[in-house]
């Protein structure tokens, strides 16, 4: 076959091959200086101000203008078991705290209702930015108090701005270790057993990781131009492992199955190049344009998890089609050393070994496609069904842990004794003439609204009022929601009934920046839901000239999307389970989680869906007729698209047993979500609903003639030996 024939994945494939040296060393220098590069640039990382959006946005946004830095503020609750019993404690607390230097002085301590609770207010000295490096000696006094307090029935509790900023830092932080710990390990497992060989189980693991390590390193780069959420680089590990060990895994399944029907190296080399190959440049392709949606969603968190998929996605997927070829090539049969007794799976009788039972499962659904095509998908709307009642919220730190965790009951504890406490709503005002009477007069007005509580501070310097609003309740319940409400609408008001030049009234804090962060995912998703959808029935039209298998694509996703989204509202907003997995109910699913599993799985989802149509419609190439060529490539595909899911999955289950809410509901989402893509969906509902189709799946329809043609085949592989079609 003559090298023009070939397509660009197996240019890539058999260039490498020829250029091992080239391709091997070049993919180490490429990840060596991404990783410096991204270690001398440093990561920008964005702020509570940059994420936000909306009024509470623009409120932030006049603060920073005006050069007014919030210092971080802390509360700390002293309870004892008798009125007044904690006067000594707090005393020597307070002493303590003013002793490290770090803070401004302690306010006198504020008694509760029934005087056996104090607060203790105070500030850490600095910018707040940087508020969560100082603020050790703050939490190790209060410790020791907390220590000593406990011989004599008294209770220390601490909630503010640096002490969960930091504990939600080395919290990120253990995770992410805890989920490499785990994770690579759990992969590494799951590929001895696929391929029940060391070698060829640790070259899927290591090419992920350098993918990922470079990746990480790139994304340094591209943080000061997009800036980044903590949980950016969870997120891009999650992905990073999870996508590149499955496109090697696919490349290099092709590669053995063709070894073992008995071709010789380079002719397996090359069909795997340009089928498998090809598939994971289709696949990847059509991810990173799924990813690219989420800038549309209007929001720096989204951007920032765009940027990052994108970035470890096509660095896995061009590792996958360049260097992994040439490490294929070098190796030789020694990709099967460290065989493992009872594991090693190839065998003698070739690919059709593996395919039989796969054939067998399919069989009944061939056979009876309308059945299995109704019972599969009203199982996948079956579990889709909770989720016509999901509730989403931005979780505050108080539910992001467990309800056992020091910062929960800190928070539970502080907001039960002094409503509004930790969590205050903030109304910003900014006037040319800030003390001009019809402002002065409209603020206290304002601030005589806001009830028991609010203090107004006026920055006289830069044109600007701040009023502290106390919230009822949590601080982000139902009673705190409706006084929120109440705020909002006198500010509407105000900003009406006072006249002033360059007059701005907006109200920020936690609870108004998590009510506009939801506004604006509400108003996001729909763009962002055209833009995947339009991108990917393109792909997939250009890809097999074939509008049915485009919009058959785009449905089975939204099933395996909708099944996502009715698991996790029946766990983590009902409790359904919850338990069972280590978490507990929250109430709400996060905000920014639905957009998120939509995206991703969108893009998940492609990397089956092109493996197996492009396996069939390689069978349909070769002449088989279309039940035929479904069964085949159902058939031939099993083993990867089963090993690929199992690792898929155990690498979302690490991120489900994590710390935070957000990262179990993301595990949890996605691993149910690939579970039942790979098995509910390519092994029963998609080749049922291609039998009813029949020949409809590969008709192009008239006017569309000039696509390209895209052979999903080799077109000169010489048959194997021992090769035959699956009956």
């Amino acid at each position: 076959m003559s090298a023009k024939r070939l397509n660009l994945a197996a240019r890539l494939g058999v260039w490498s091959a020829h250029h091992r040296k080239k391709a091997i060393l070049g993919w180490l220098l490429f990840v060596v200086l991404a990783t410096v590069v991204g270690g001398a640039t440093g990561t920008v990382t964005a702020d509570d101000d940059e994420m936000g959006t909306g009024d509470s946005a623009r409120a932030a946004k006049i603060l920073k203008d005006a050069g007014i830095d919030e210092p971080a503020s802390e509360l700390v609750m002293v309870s004892a078991r008798t009125a007044d019993g904690w006067r000594e404690a707090a005393a020597d607390l307070a002493a303590a705290i003013e002793k490290t230097g770090e803070t401004t002085k302690v306010q006198p301590p504020l008694p509760s209702k029934d005087r056996t609770d104090a607060l203790l207010r105070f500030q850490l000295k600095g910018e707040s930015d940087t508020a969560a490096d100082r603020v050790d000696p703050v939490l190790e006094a209060v410790d020791r108090a907390r220590d000593e307090g406990k011989a004599h029935g008294v209770a220390v509790h601490q909630f503010g701005d640096a002490s969960s900023e930091k504990f939600l830092k080395d919290l990120l932080a253990d995770d992410l270790q805890k989920a490499e710990f785990m994770a690579v390990p759990l992969a590494l497992a799951i590929l001895l057993v696929a391929f029940g060989a060391v070698v060829a189980a640790l070259l899927p693991v290591g090419l992920a990781l350098t993918a990922c390590v470079a990746a990480f390193g790139l994304l340094g780069l591209a943080s000061h131009a997009v800036n980044m959420a903590e949980t950016t680089y969870s997120v891009m590990f999650l992905m990073g492992l999870a996508v590149g060990v499955d496109y090697c895994l696919f490349y290099l399944r092709r590669e053995r199955d063709e070894r073992a029907a008995g071709h010789d190296a380079e002719t397996a080399l090359r069909i795997a190049a340009a089928t498998s190959g090809r598939a994971v440049l289709v696949s990847g392709l059509t991810v990173m344009v799924a990813m690219a949606g989420m800038f549309l969603s209007g929001l720096l968190l989204f951007k920032g998890f765009a940027v990052a998929t994108i970035l470890v996605v096509c660095v896995a997927m061009l590792g996958s089609v360049t260097v992994l070829p040439a490490l294929l090539a070098w190796l030789g049969d020694r990709i099967d050393a460290g065989r493992i007794p009872f594991l090693n799976r190839r065998s003698k009788k070739g690919v059709h070994a593996s395919g039989t039972l796969a054939g067998s499962l399919v069989k009944p659904v061939l056979a009876r496609p309308k059945f299995f095509a109704v019972a599969s998908a009203g199982l996948l709307l079956a579990l889709a069904a909770p989720a016509l009642g999901m509730k989403t919220e931005q979780l505050g730190l108080e539910k992001q842990f467990g309800s056992d965790a020091r910062l929960s009951v800190a928070y539970r504890e502080i907001t039960g004794e002094f409503p509004g406490g930790p969590a205050p709503a903030r109304v910003v005002v900014h006037a040319d003439d800030i003390g001009a009477a019809p402002v002065r007069d409209g603020l206290r007005s304002l601030t005589a609204k806001a009830g028991k509580g609010a203090e107004l501070t006026v920055h006289e310097a830069g044109g600007v009022a701040e009023i502290e609003v106390p919230l009822p309740g949590t601080g982000s319940d139902a009673a705190a929601k409706k006084a929120l409400d109440d705020l909002k609408s006198d500010v509407r008001d105000f900003r009406a009934d006072t006249r002033a030049d360059g007059l701005e009234a907006y109200v920020g804090g936690d609870l108004a920046g998590s009510q506009d962060f939801t506004d604006q995912l509400g108003k996001g998703i729909v763009p962002v839901f055209l833009f995947i959808a339009a991108v990917t029935f393109l792909l997939m039209l250009l890809s097999f000239r074939s509008v049915v298998i485009a919009v058959t694509s785009i449905a089975l996703n939204l099933l395996s999307v909708g099944a996502a989204y009715g698991v996790m509202t029946a766990v983590f907003q009902h409790g359904w389970g919850a338990s069972l997995i280590g978490s507990e109910k929250a109430g709400a699913i996060e905000s920014w989680m639905p957009l998120f599993v939509l995206v991703v799985l969108f893009g998940l989802s492609m990397d089956y869906h092109v493996f197996v149509v492009s396996r069939i419609r390689e069978a349909r190439d070769q002449g088989l007729d279309n039940r035929a060529a479904i069964r085949e490539g159902i058939s031939r595909t099993a083993g990867a698209v089963t090993g690929a899911a199992v690792i898929m999955v155990a690498v979302f289950a690490v991120f489900g047993m994590l710390s935070m809410q957000d990262m179990q509901q993301m595990g949890v989402g996605l691993g149910v979500a690939v579970l039942l893509d790979a098995t509910v969906v390519r092994m029963v509902l998609l080749p049922s609903v291609m039998t009813l189709l029949g020949e409809r799946n590969w008709r192009t329809p008239r006017g569309l003639g000039w696509l390209p043609e895209v052979s999903h085949a080799e077109p000169s592989a010489p048959a194997p030996p021992r090769a035959k079609a699956l009956a």
